[in-house]
Formats: C-alpha cells, sequence, structure tokens
C-alpha cells in the first residue's frame, strides 16, 4: 500500500476514533449537567404560587440527571397573563425553562379574555403540587348557614378576585343563588378584616388556607361552610361543589367550564415545542420529587398541603372538547361579572 494512501487511512481511523470517543463521552454526559433551570413565576414574590414556585425549586433539580439548579424568576402581570405570554412565545424551548402560572389563565382562554398570545393547551405540563378547590363561608351572624338558604335570601360576598367574581355570578346566573358581590377589597386578608366588621358576610379561600390561617373560627364555630368550587377537599365530603347546584345537565355543563381553575391550582409547564423525550424527562422528575422524602418534610414543615396530578393527565385534562354554543353560554355569563 502507498505511503499516502496509508497515511489517509490512518487519518481516517484517528477521526473516528475521536469521533467514537466524543460520542460516547455525550451519551455519558447528562443534558442538565451544567446547566440552570429558569422557572417563570407569574406572580410576585409572595402568595402561593411564588410559595409553590420556589419548594419545586429547591427539590426537582435532585430528580434530574446531572442535578442542575433552579433559579425562580417573578414575572407577575395582567393576571398571569404576561408569563404565561413569555413562556409561550419567548422562553427557550430547550428544557431550561419552566413556568407556572395564574390557574384562570385556562379559563381566560376559553372565555376570550383578551391579551393571551397563545394556546394554553398545547403548553407540555409537568405536573401539580396541588388542586385549589376553595371554600366559601359566611360569618356566623349572617342568614345564610347553609348554600340551600342563599336560594332565598341575599348573601353578601367579598370577591377581589377574577375566579370568585366569576364562580359566584354563574351561580346566579344558573342555580339560582341570590349573591350580592362586593368586589373593592384588595385581597383575602382585607375582606376577612371586612367581614369580622359587618361589611361583607361571607368570602372564599382555599381549605388549606383556611384551616392554616383561621383555624380558630372552624373551632369556635364563627363561620359556616356554605359550598367547595371544584372537586372535595380532604374532610369536605358532605359539603355541596358548585356543579351539585345546576339545574338541569346543561348548566351543570357550563358550571364545569367555570371549575377548570380549580383542576388547575398550582401546575408547572414547559413552552411548546420541547422535545417529547425532554419532556418525559422532566414529568418523571416530578413525579419522583412528590414522593421524596425530604421534599415531604419540607412540605409538613410548611403546613402545606398536596394533591399531586401527572403532566399525562394535566394534559388530557387540557384536551377536553367543549362545543362552541357551551362556550357561548359561558361567555354571556362570564359578561354579566364585567369580564
Amino acid at each position: 500500500m502507498p505511503t499516502a494512501t496509508r497515511w489517509r487511512l490512518s487519518a481516517a481511523l484517528a477521526l473516528a476514533a475521536v469521533a467514537l470517543v466524543q460520542s460516547l463521552a455525550a451519551a455519558d454526559d447528562p443534558f442538565y449537567k451544567g446547566r440552570t433551570i429558569s422557572l417563570i413565576v407569574g406572580s410576585n414574590s409572595s402568595g402561593g404560587y411564588d410559595t409553590y414556585g420556589r419548594l419545586l425549586a429547591r427539590h426537582m433539580g435532585r430528580h434530574l440527571a446531572g442535578n442542575p439548579g433552579f433559579v425562580a424568576q417573578n414575572m407577575p402581570g395582567a393576571g398571569g397573563i404576561r408569563a404565561a405570554n413569555h413562556l409561550y412565545n419567548v422562553a427557550a424551548k430547550d428544557g431550561t425553562v419552566m413556568g407556572i402560572f395564574d390557574q384562570a389563565v385556562f379559563l381566560d382562554q376559553l372565555l376570550g379574555v383578551p391579551g393571551l398570545r397563545g394556546d394554553v393547551t398545547k403548553f407540555n405540563w409537568i405536573g401539580r403540587l396541588v388542586g385549589n378547590s376553595a371554600v366559601l363561608f359566611a360569618w356566623h351572624t349572617a342568614r345564610v348557614k347553609k348554600i340551600e338558604d342563599a336560594l332565598t335570601n341575599e348573601l353578601i360576598v367579598a370577591a377581589s378576585g377574577s375566579s370568585s367574581r366569576l364562580n359566584w355570578t354563574a351561580l346566579n346566573a344558573l342555580a339560582g343563588t341570590k349573591f350580592k358581590l362586593l368586589t373593592g377589597y384588595e385581597g383575602p386578608a382585607t375582606a376577612k378584616i371586612a367581614m369580622e366588621r359587618g361589611e361583607v358576610e361571607a368570602l372564599s379561600l382555599p381549605w388549606s388556607v383556611l384551616k392554616a390561617e383561621n383555624s380558630d373560627w372552624l373551632r369556635d364555630k364563627k363561620v359556616n361552610l356554605l359550598l367547595q368550587t371544584g372537586d372535595k377537599n380532604p374532610g369536605l365530603s358532605d359539603l355541596p361543589r358548585m356543579i351539585d347546584l345546576a339545574r338541569n345537565e346543561a348548566d351543570r355543563r357550563v358550571l364545569e367550564i367555570f371549575t377548570a381553575p380549580t383542576v388547575v391550582g398550582r401546575s408547572f409547564v414547559t413552552p411548546p415545542g420541547l422535545a417529547k423525550e425532554r419532556v418525559e424527562e422532566l414529568r418523571s422528575a416530578f413525579m419522583a420529587m412528590v414522593k421524596d422524602r425530604e421534599f415531604l418534610a419540607d412540605v409538613e414543615k410548611m403546613n402545606f398541603e398536596l394533591g399531586p396530578l401527572s403532566g399525562a393527565e394535566l394534559q388530557a385534562f387540557f384536551a377536553k372538547d367543549y362545543s362552541p354554543a357551551l362556550i357561548e353560554r359561558a361567555k354571556e355569563v362570564a359578561k354579566l361579572a364585567g369580564n
């Protein structure tokens, strides 16, 4: 064999060997090694979205090969829509960005609320830490002692957020309740003070929050529990749900649309367009995290509750088909609430 030919063959073999070594090294080098995952939190640095977001940020990296760090970045604005728009249109689609935004964004999309630039159903849903079936409760001096009483007696309800305004407006329209909504309160803290002063008679809170922050109200029977907005909470199996008040099946279907945020709760997404294997890696890590002893100890220390749902189950929920006629009825109800 001529010398030049032997040289070219040796060079080709050497290059092939280098390529093989690099390929094997890449296979043993996890994607997340040396990387950081940005967690976009669609709220300010207080409240449930931020707290649950930072809880995930402290623990999920241990369950991904390469053990990436997480850095939380708050992006409040437009009721969570600002963060959703960023995740959908701007954020990297390689698995290095996750997010959590307001549970009502999917309902906003169904109702045609302006400002959302994307399709919530096309996010890759990674998992849910907890649902949010809020409880409506009335001060003990109110004439309404159980939800049936609200069909014949007016009940003054503090409704500071869009979800509560929509829920109680929908029940007035579709179940015949007589809720009078007062919307001038900044949030639950001021609404609770107003209720103690007698300015309002009722408001709603997540069941876990009511138990943690106002256990004395429950112990001393200062409030009467009336209704839960979504699925039944632990220990409240006999308390009616919103959809239980529907007068017929058609009205029940409309009320189901308004309960969608309770299913979403505190859920996490990645932008659309992420490779399937990366989505599955993140979903597997999420489900491993929610079973981890260190994670569960942190949850217990915070006195928080969990209601995990897998990413696949969430994705199936968003794939539900709502007929145009059903959505139009929901939009008509929403107009009554000023949406």
